[in-house]
């Protein structure tokens, strides 16, 4: 069993370069015939068209900040979109982009340093960041006009792992992060693999905040909750997607440490 940021995490930088613009062009399969007015349900008031241009919009400003390398937090998000007029030209748009966001992944240095918002300050960071934006969004968007959802058991559980090492630093767009307190429970998500044992996650809520628990601690320190299952389904439970009282996890543990966390880490 392995925890977080350990073996297999992160992935090759080309992983998330080739998965980044598939999962974009499936993102635009998806919304380019759909109705632009339709809602998104996990996105509440949001419609395909405003899911589409954040995802277009996102990314362009994501590639502007690997551009430059940004080595300070920027004043601004604004950055030339070349948006069409016409939202039914939106998933186009947005398919459109993809050999400019590839073209900008290949010629950046992954380990060139720069600011992120998160834990590891480099470039690699916002190619990581990018493919789970684009994957979750591309899962929201299915949802939304009635399609089954599939993602790849390996990207799914670097995802998670993606959001745990970096949800201590989210706060500054997602404030109820930084309220996430504790009194020295552990919990624990645990993927249940298909070829193997899976991997396991272990977070520790304490009076101060919360943070990753390393291997030094995973002996000692008992769990107080667990939730088990396929690393797909942790992914969208750690993004707000699905419910730990779904059929598909198995939960153990004190129901109130996983109330507080979810309470406290939707964004």
């Amino acid at each position: 069993m392995t925890a977080t940021h350990r073996a297999g995490h992160p992935l090759p930088y080309d992983t998330y370069r080739e998965a980044i613009a598939r999962e974009t062009l499936r993102f635009a399969d998806v919304v380019k015939d759909a109705d632009p007015s339709t809602g998104v349900p996990s996105c509440p008031d949001w419609t395909l068209t405003d899911l589409t241009q954040h995802v277009g919009a996102l990314q362009r400003w994501f590639c502007t900040l690997l551009t430059r390398l940004v080595q300070e937090p920027p004043r601004s998000r604004d950055v030339e979109l070349g948006l069409p007029e016409d939202a039914r030209d939106f998933p186009g748009w947005v398919a459109a982009g993809v050999p400019g966001v590839a073209a900008v992944l290949r010629d950046t240095d992954p380990e060139a340093p720069m600011w992120v918002w998160g834990e590891d300050p480099h470039a690699r960071f916002w190619a990581r960041r990018m493919l789970f934006e684009t994957l979750v969004h591309r899962v929201d968007a299915e949802r939304a006009v009635g399609l089954t959802s599939d993602i790849d058991p390996v990207l799914a559980a670097d995802g998670v792992d993606e959001f745990l090492v970096n949800l201590r630093h989210a706060g500054i767009f997602a404030p109820g992060v930084t309220k996430l307190r504790g009194d020295g429970e552990t919990l624990a998500f645990r993927s249940t693999g298909v070829d193997g044992p899976g991997e396991e996650w272990r977070m520790r809520l304490d009076p101060d905040g919360f943070r990753p628990v390393g291997r030094e601690a995973e002996e000692s320190a008992p769990v107080t909750a667990q939730v088990r299952g396929q690393a797909a389904d942790l992914l969208l439970l750690l993004y707000g997607r699905r419910s730990y009282q779904d059929s598909a996890f198995e939960v153990s543990g004190q129901a109130a440490v996983l109330d507080n966390w979810f309470a406290h880490t939707a964004f």
